[in-house]
């Protein structure tokens, strides 16, 4: 009997292609793979918790293992399949780094390929497992029960220890990917980000939510096109994996009554997972060229820093501050940060305060029943995210809920805007290091006039005129004073750096959202990496998963890192490929939360 005869023929066939369409990689691929791995540090940082069972010696290395990964990416423009990855490590380099790598020699048929096979893939769960922060085991159709007995059994701890491995290795290997740009992303006097969760798929087929048995990829969840994106018949606490510290102090929250009815009728789109991702982008200039035509070099591309994975529309806050505090831990200096309304609309405590604790500034948008006056302080009133006087005009005040509703149009809107300025409380100083600020009333500040101030009247028709409504218990704190002292917790949940639809806010929101939502086309592109697809990523479990889009990103940071490099005509030489023509953008100003401006406005 032939080795091929030990195989189904399918298995055999496409060992047999593969053998056929084999080509040699170059050297000097090899070592510059083998110099990205060992300046990441990813193999000390494995070393410390990834240890095979006692027995004969290991025959892989861990360092062989990701420059085979690495390798594999960069030969099939993003993707990762250990059938490829051995037929790299073991039949595709030259002898001379199979023996510099301490990688044996295996016979070139089927029965060499499947024992070399055999080690990769062994390597690689190893590697998984010490990093799997999921209590339940991939590949099989685990009863629900069986699923709530290992969850309840499992060591939280340990888990959380798990975690944080698998958060610090997607950190090495997407800082390694923008290694030639970080000294300048470090430079940045700050970094603004963008965070969004966009689903991809995993190659497991979705089971019912509420039926008897778990996918086998356990760990992941519907995905639904609209709202939160969490399947409506999935409760918050049926997640299999422990809960986030927050929901475990009682923070979660069921889907229920009226809401579950009106959600019951979403449609599903996909099985699979939301990846939270960060994107850097240069927040205060847009990627315009340069007289000659190229990019401005001080201008750099849209990276993506950080990612995790969790079931979709669960515990975006939790996932965003996972990553930001890596970030912040590696001397990034914090700037503005946008996304989507998921992110705004978790509890303060899980994401606002951090945030803001943190040095970043948020930028936000809000859904249509948080528009309007949001919260009060000491008389003063949060509007869209911003302090303003408690006399503020109640059409100043309800301009984006007229708008919604059509009582006014587009560019009654923006005048309105505009007009708030005049009532907003000025700062006096910094916040302080509990986030404690000194705020002035507008009046005080130069920027109105105010009957119940004497002193500020007479400075012009150009400042508008307080009307303050009289009261019988007198004015209120903010009228009183000079300046008042706003706690960070007051209106928290709202709060952000700029004012909610000005040409400045506009500016920074979408760059970086848009930002981030191209990154996400960029890497779903299905002739590049695809990280949307399935067949891109053929392990189960969130680990596995986590790992292989991992090095997915990093190859898409790479591929825009170099194509950037190329378009910039550096030392006065011209640029290798010509800058790809960008469509016109609209001018900060012209947006309305129902459409643009016409052009003649």
């Amino acid at each position: 009997m032939t080795a091929a005869d030990r195989l189904p023929s399918d298995r055999h066939e496409r060992l047999l292609t593969m053998r056929t369409e084999r080509t040699c990689i170059d050297d000097a691929d090899v070592e510059a793979a083998a110099g990205e791995v060992d300046d990441s540090e990813l193999v000390a940082l494995l070393e410390e918790f990834v240890h095979l069972p006692r027995g004969r010696r290991r025959t892989l290395h861990l360092r062989s293992l990701l420059i085979g990964l690495h390798l594999c990416t960069q030969d099939t423009g993003g993707k990762i399949v250990l059938e490829r990855v051995t037929d790299i490590l073991y039949f595709r380099i030259s002898p001379r780094w199979r023996a510099l790598l301490g990688i044996p020699e295996y016979e070139d048929h089927d029965q060499g390929f499947e024992a070399a096979y055999a080690v990769v893939r062994r390597l690689f769960h190893a590697m998984k497992d010490a990093m799997n922060p999921s209590p339940l085991p991939p590949n099989g159709h685990l009863s629900r029960q069986k699923a709530h007995e290992l969850t309840a059994a499992a060591d939280i701890d340990d888990l959380a220890e798990r975690e944080r491995r698998l958060a610090l290795f997607t950190e090495f290997v997407l800082d390694a990917s923008v290694r030639p740009l970080h000294d300048l992303l470090t430079e940045l006097a700050e970094v603004s980000l963008g965070i969004d969760a966009t689903p991809v798929r995993t190659f497991s087929r979705g089971r019912r939510t509420n039926g008897p048995e778990l996918a086998t990829d356990p760990d992941a969840g519907w995905y639904v096109r609209e709202g939160d994106h969490k399947d409506p018949d999935a409760l918050v606490s049926d997640s299999m994996r422990p809960p986030s510290p927050a929901a475990r102090k009682g923070k979660g929250k069921a889907v229920q009554g009226e809401d579950r009815k009106k959600t019951s009728l979403k449609k599903k789109y996909l099985f699979g997972y939301d990846t939270h991702l960060i994107v850097a982008r240069d927040a205060e200039h847009d990627t315009a060229l340069l007289a000659n035509g190229t990019p401005n070099p001080k201008v750099l591309p849209a990276l993506v820093l950080g990612v995790a994975l969790d079931k979709p529309g669960h515990r975006p806050a939790y996932n965003g501050m996972k990553i930001l505090t890596r970030l912040r831990e590696r001397g990034y200096k914090p700037g503005y940060l946008a996304g989507d309304r998921a992110y705004n609309n978790s509890e303060p405590e899980e994401w606002q305060l951090p945030v803001r604790a943190m040095g970043f500034k948020p930028v936000y948008d809000y859904r249509g029943n948080q528009l309007g006056k949001q919260a009060g302080a000491q008389g003063a009133v949060l509007v869209e995210g911003r302090w303003y006087c408690p006399s503020m005009p109640e059409p100043l005040i309800n301009a984006t809920i007229d708008l919604h509703a059509e009582r006014i149009d587009r560019e009654t809107w923006v005048r309105l805007i505009a007009a708030r300025r005049g009532y907003r409380l000025m700062p006096k100083q910094n916040a302080d290091g509990e986030g404690y600020q000194r705020m002035m009333c507008p009046a005080e500040a130069g920027k109105a006039q105010c009957p119940i101030k004497p002193h500020t009247m007479g400075r012009g028709i150009h400042l508008p005129l307080v009307d303050p409504e009289p009261s019988p218990v007198g004015s209120v704190k903010v009228c009183r004073q000079r300046a008042i002292t706003i706690s960070p917790e007051s209106g928290a949940k709202h709060w952000q750096a700029l004012e909610y639809g000005g040409p400045e806010w506009q500016k920074i929101y979408f760059r970086l959202r848009n930002s981030v939502e191209g990154y996400n086309g960029y890497a779903k592109n299905p002739l590049a990496e695809g990280i949307e697809s399935a067949g891109s990523r053929r392990i189960r479990g969130i680990a596995a998963q986590t790992i292989l889009l991992a090095f997915q990103l990093a190859h898409a940071n790479r591929r825009k890192i170099m194509k950037w490099l190329e378009t910039l005509a550096l030392g006065g030489e011209r640029p290798r490929r010509r800058t790809h023509h960008r469509r016109k953008t609209k001018e900060p100003g012209t947006w309305t939360p129902t459409g643009h401006l016409p052009s003649a406005a």
